[in-house]
């Protein structure tokens, strides 16, 4: 032990030096949210309602703890990694177990930035900075909502492991751009013509995003393309893209976006699509030390090939809320929304922890006529960031 120690006081400064820029950073956010779900029985004529109250971890900023560091190469050459965790603050029941969020290594320069892991995918992007609420909480856009759940149930919409991505440099007069391929990391089968359902292909990413942002105007497009990690022994692709706009005129900023989630499935060898519209305009407003967010969105669904429907199930939703900033790193919020549905759409998005099942359009499972026209949701919480 001895000489251990005396290794250490040797070695400790150029360890020091060698990772120049090592930071401990997350977001601890707690709110008490309520979601509430109605609709009539068909049969007795009877309102019912279902409803739930509880904590959530990331209604206003996502609970996290991460550490980042980078080290200058020289020449213009920087080495950097990026490790976050999700953090269960309701019950404590998850920490740095698993750094799920985002592990990523980095070289960075005058070509750009290369990365390497599990990191957000470019699509993604689009729909966390042009919405108002950031996909969070009860006001998250009803695209977002609809994308990540059981209506599509896609494992690689927000973030896709095993990828190499590229950035390109910051200098390009405001236009920006990502490239991302993730692989799927399962054993090919050769001589066997592969379908996009074969296991080799379970848990393949491929997506790009370009904009350009200068001054107050930012723009963005972007496209990706997976073959979900699911059980069942079925073809599937799920092909989302998007388009959102915002622009900050100082007193307030308007944004916007556009999005279609293709999901394509064969099962027993039948055809099958389902497509998801969605759009959202949104608006937020600095007032004295707090923001004021609004947002409207709305999906419409539609479903082809052998089982194709009749009119499209839609959903609106609209949202409001108000972030109170106490400090930089602390902050107060309330957030409302209410979701209506039309043409027997079940969708209930962000508010779906009401009831034990997501988005089925004229799904027998609140019986023929019972499905919900609407849900509203709350959130009251605290966030602080260190």
């Amino acid at each position: 032990m001895k000489y251990l120690g005396a290794l250490f006081v040797v070695f400790a400064p150029s360890l020091a030096w060698a990772q120049s820029s090592v930071t401990l950073f997350g977001t601890v956010d707690t709110a008490v949210s309520q979601q509430s779900i109605t609709w009539r029985d068909a049969v007795t004529g009877q309102r019912v309602k279902q409803s739930k109250t509880s904590l959530n971890t990331m209604a206003n900023r996502p609970s996290h703890l991460g550490f980042r560091g980078t080290e200058d190469l020289g020449g213009g050459l920087a080495a950097s990694f990026w490790l976050e965790a999700p953090v269960a603050t309701d019950d404590g029941s998850t920490g740095i177990a698993t750094f799920s969020r985002r592990s990523t290594l980095s070289l960075s320069g005058g070509f750009g930035e290369l990365r390497v892991g599990r990191d957000y995918t470019p699509t993604s992007w689009n729909d966390l900075v042009f919405d108002p609420f950031q996909t969070l909480g009860a006001g998250a856009s009803a695209i977002a909502s609809v994308s990540i759940g059981a209506a599509v149930n896609n494992n690689n919409y927000v973030r896709a492991s095993n990828t190499i991505g590229y950035f390109l440099p910051p200098n390009l007069g405001g236009f920006y751009g990502h490239l991302q391929y993730g692989f799927s990391e399962t054993a090919r089968l050769s001589g066997v013509e592969p379908s996009t359902g074969s296991p080799s292909h379970k848990g393949r990413y491929a997506g790009a995003r370009f904009g350009y942002a200068n001054g107050p105007l930012n723009m963005a497009v972007s496209y990706g393309s997976t073959v979900p990690v699911e059980a069942a022994a079925q073809d599937r692709k799920v092909v989302t893209s998007n388009l959102g706009a915002s622009y900050d005129f100082g007193a307030v900023a308007l944004m916007m976006e556009l999005s279609r989630v293709r999901n394509h499935t064969a099962t027993a060898g039948f055809p099958r699509y389902e497509n998801f519209d969605g759009a959202l305009l949104g608006v937020t407003a600095p007032v004295g030390a707090g923001l004021l967010r609004a947002s409207l969105s709305t999906v419409r669904y539609d479903e082809g090939g052998v089982f194709a429907q009749g009119p499209r199930p839609r959903t609106t939703k609209l949202a409001l809320g108000y972030v109170h900033n106490l400090s930089k790193r602390t902050a107060l919020y309330a957030t409302v929304a209410r979701v209506a549905n039309r043409n027997d759409s079940r969708y209930s998005g962000a508010l779906k922890s009401a009831v034990s099942a997501g988005y089925a359009p004229r799904d027998p499972y609140f019986g023929p006529g019972q499905v919900p026209r609407g849900a509203t949701g709350y959130d009251f919480g605290i966030s602080h960031s260190f």
